[in-house]
């Protein structure tokens, strides 16, 4: 696989996955068909369309490529239709985010050094990627986003990015360096929630 056809892929399927964890957070929020389609579209795409925009791929994929839109209706549709199989997974909507975050933060930095640009624009827009589609629906349902709390998210899409940073580096073949950052960012982000690892917080009761 070439790695413009790496790129849509990983692209294409972060999408989809993103698309599942916003419609699942829309639906658990009560939302009509219109709210579900339209935070799971955000959740989907946001974060690309962030990143393309710094990288002036104008227009940005995400709003001038038709799979896009039609991934986010088709998850829409799958999470509407079932809903009951979804609710018995445990915390569907973290599982699919996480499966999103590990896809987009080795997407975002991959698309990055494709088109030139050096490690740290690259690492940080992978990191861009992975995170500003969940925080484009957490703030829209009015919740704290989850990059800012004190569970590894957005230090999970890091240490991903930064892995295909280094594989790229060394020349190492880029299929292997793609699902190695992508296995390793959703492990730590997986991990972290089953043992329930957070980063350090430090609030006024902490302090005193």
């Amino acid at each position: 696989m070439t790695t413009e056809h790496l790129i849509t892929f990983l692209d294409l399927l972060g999408t989809f996955v993103f698309a599942l964890s916003g419609a699942e957070a829309a639906r658990e929020s009560k939302l009509d068909l219109f709210g579900i389609i339209t935070i799971a579209f955000l959740t989907a795409c946001g974060g690309g369309i962030v990143r393309d925009l710094c990288l002036d791929v104008t227009p940005p994929v995400g709003i001038s490529h038709w799979p896009y839109l039609a991934l986010t209706i088709l998850a829409t549709a799958l999470v509407i239709g079932f809903s009951k199989t979804i609710e018995r997974l445990n915390f569907p909507v973290l599982l699919f985010d996480a499966i999103g975050l590990s896809i987009f933060s080795v997407a975002g930095t991959q698309k990055s050094l494709a088109l030139g640009f050096n490690y740290e624009v690259a690492i940080l827009l992978g990191v861009l990627s992975a995170i500003g589609g969940g925080m484009f629906r957490d703030v829209i349902l009015k919740r704290i986003p989850m990059v800012l709390r004190k569970e590894i998210y957005g230090s999970a899409a890091l240490v991903g990015s930064i892995i295909f940073s280094l594989s790229h580096f060394f020349e190492i073949n880029p299929n292997f360096g793609t699902w190695l950052g992508v296995i390793v960012c959703f492990l730590i982000r997986y991990l972290s929630l089953k043992r329930k690892w957070d980063l350090p917080n430090f609030s006024q009761d902490k302090i005193d």
